[in-house]
């Protein structure tokens, strides 16, 4: 037998097998209308257990792996097909309709804008890329952003949440968990870092340099070749530029913009200190209410899977049976429990699909955590 054939026999059986997955697919829908009728639950452990062993004893021992893992994706798919006959309607998929059927045709041009750190800092710059009119009322932290958001104070908040080279800003992810908050616009901003000090300062009198812990991060290489000089975390460049200004110090420096420069007096003592030329920051537009713009393809969810081996997996798959591409997958550690974590997706997709808003039902319905950020476009 040559290559060929042994691809007819391949083909052959591939057929058998769809054949035989659709038939199980059909029995598996007549037992999820059965279980509805008689109040039960879709998921029977003991049962799926059951069949685990007892495939896996046929198979043998070599093959014994390739057929849990193969059976406990069968598993998985056959749940979800039946939860998606059973769970018609969730409240997130009620509060999802709602928002699409009260859409507003337009982005808006104005509001009042919450924004950590002050006059300059890169999150009004990108709040000035979103709006043309804004109302910008400045936190201190993060935290803050996201209080003024959920009490009302502010209709939207900016928030940067990842840079293309010093990867993700955590503590705004840490923070996502505590408040009620909706995702609205998300928007990419190319970031320059300048380092600034007061007229009469030199490179090689600098001996400490002040900036935010993320532009210290994209500016590692520059500041390697400059190891005599100490480095001091602040709370946003701008505060750093502006901390330099009010100093009346020519031994000390900002990494900051050149925005800066010009808003505080400054002078550049050196211009693109950032690692890469292609660094970006991409910052997430929040508001309190669930609002889909038009144009939005993009949705983010936080979720927990069960601490067993492969539910991450079991997960993904899910969106891959839709053909939904997974844009980003962020873990990070739930505090108090024993390694476990909490997963935050970006798909791309539109929640406008009607198998799109039915996963967000049936993965709303599940037990454990699912937060539904929202659906909103990138700029």
């Amino acid at each position: 037998m040559d290559l060929s054939d042994y691809r007819t026999q391949i083909d052959e059986i591939d057929d058998n097998m769809v054949d035989l997955f659709v038939k199980r697919m059909e029995i598996a829908a007549d037992i999820a209308r059965y279980k509805v009728e008689h109040n039960m639950s879709v998921l029977n452990k003991s049962r799926e257990r059951e069949i685990l062993s007892r495939v896996s004893k046929r198979a043998g021992e070599e093959l014994e792996g390739y057929t849990r893992m193969m059976f406990s994706n069968i598993f998985d798919l056959s749940r979800s097909y039946q939860k998606r006959l059973t769970v018609t309607e969730t409240p997130l998929t009620n509060e999802i309709r709602d928002a699409l059927a009260h859409a507003p045709s337009v982005f808006p041009s104005k509001g009042v804008v919450a924004c950590q750190g002050i006059e300059g800092a890169y999150s009004q710059m990108a709040c000035d890329r979103l709006f043309s009119f804004a109302d910008i009322l400045y936190f201190r932290t993060f935290e803050g952003v996201f209080q003024a958001v959920e009490r009302g104070l502010c209709e939207f908040g900016i928030l940067p949440i990842e840079n293309s080279s010093y990867g993700s800003v955590n503590a705004v992810y840490d923070l996502m968990q505590h408040y009620h908050f909706h995702i609205v616009r998300s928007l990419k901003l190319k970031i320059d870092h300048s380092l600034l000090a007061l007229p009469g300062a030199t490179l090689g009198g600098i001996r400490e340099i002040y900036s935010h812990e993320q532009a210290i991060g994209q500016c590692s290489a520059f500041l390697k070749n400059h190891k005599h000089i100490a480095v001091n975390v602040c709370e946003n460049t701008a505060v750093a530029a502006k901390m330099v200004s009010e100093s009346g110090r020519t031994d000390i420096a900002a990494i900051s913009s050149h925005h800066c420069a010009k808003l505080y007096g400054l002078e550049t003592l050196s211009e693109d200190v950032q690692d890469s030329d292609y660094n970006y920051t991409r910052f997430i537009c929040i508001s309190r209410d669930l609002r889909i713009y038009p144009g939005a393809n993009k949705i983010s969810l936080i979720l927990t899977t069960p601490h067993t081996p492969g539910s991450l997996y079991l997960m993904i798959s899910k969106f891959a049976a839709l053909g939904l591409n997974l844009s980003k997958l962020e873990s990070r550690p739930i505090v108090g429990r024993d390694f476990e974590f909490r997963f935050y997706f970006d798909l791309d997709a539109s929640i406008n699909a009607p198998e799109v808003i039915k996963l967000m039902g049936e993965l709303s319905a599940e037990p454990e955590l699912f937060i539904f950020l929202g659906n909103y476009a990138e700029v």
